[in-house]
């Protein structure tokens, strides 16, 4: 039997952070993240970056910010996509990935919804646009896999991480149900005071060196995961070919097998 219940290097279990608008406060949140060994995604409003006198992050800024973490699209005005009008809705994404790409230097195919809400029509226009998934603020307090990374609903919000980790850990610890995933999000902004940065660093620090889990930006998860659901299997699952450029690896019959890229694996 083959199940896909494990992430790369053949690890269990998978921890991703997503933080939104490009706040001042990315500035020490994200070598926070590098502090832990923790990845994450920011997603960023480019009129803001372009034009705000706030103190938000600055295009010049963005590569050495964020470094060590994937830059996404969070829309040009960050307005309510769907009371747009398609057009409007494919400016929004399409000015947002040109300024964001030229500011990071490479291409941008994820996003988080402006107040986390969408529709069907919304999905399919940004997916037209090179999109490739987009986080809603719909906490699940799970840790599944989605199955339509355009509507990715995250675990929980930071304010609720630290009991939502406690189960995961313990989960982790466990062992026996693999394949799931820790997703936190927020703003970088509700970090007002010093004990929500006193609790931030405590959550990190005790997500940080996890034998057993990938530490992965969104993209990194939705490429892996598609990958490994691209699978050709055999029908007696005696042999699976990988045809992507990603380095796969499944569940055999209670074994961890790696599946290269490109190649396929007899058993």
């Amino acid at each position: 039997m083959i199940q896909f219940d494990v992430f790369k290097d053949g690890k269990g279990f998978a921890l991703t952070m997503s933080y939104d608008d490009g706040s001042p406060n990315d500035r020490r949140l994200a070598p926070l993240f590098d502090q832990y060994g923790i990845r994450g995604t920011f997603h960023l409003n480019s009129n803001r970056m372009l034009h705000s006198t706030d103190g938000s992050i600055r295009p010049e800024e963005v590569k050495d910010v964020y470094k060590n973490h994937e830059v996404a699209a969070h829309t040009y005005h960050h307005g309510w996509l769907e009371k747009m009008t398609d057009v409007s809705v494919i400016n929004e994404v399409l000015n947002d990935r040109l300024e964001l790409e030229k500011a990071c230097g490479y291409i941008v195919r994820g996003m988080s919804y402006p107040f986390g809400t969408n529709n069907q029509r919304v999905r399919d226009l940004i997916k037209s646009c090179g999109i490739v998934y987009s986080r809603t603020a719909n906490s699940t307090n799970g840790f599944d896999i989605p199955n339509d990374f355009l509507a990715w609903h995250p675990t929980c919000h930071h304010n609720g991480a630290p009991e939502c980790a406690k189960r995961f850990l313990e989960t982790v610890k466990s062992g026996w149900a693999k394949g799931k995933l820790l997703y936190i999000w927020g703003h970088a902004h509700e970090l007002t005071d010093e004990s929500d940065w006193e609790m931030m660093e405590e959550l990190c620090k005790s997500l940080s060196n996890l034998e057993n889990v990938w530490y992965a930006t969104n993209i990194e998860i939705y490429d892996y995961v598609t990958a490994q659901r691209s699978l050709h299997i055999a029908a007696d699952e005696s042999a699976v070919h990988n045809p992507s450029q990603i380095d796969v690896w499944i569940n055999k019959d209670g074994q961890t097998v790696k599946i290269p890229a490109g190649e396929t694996v007899i058993f």
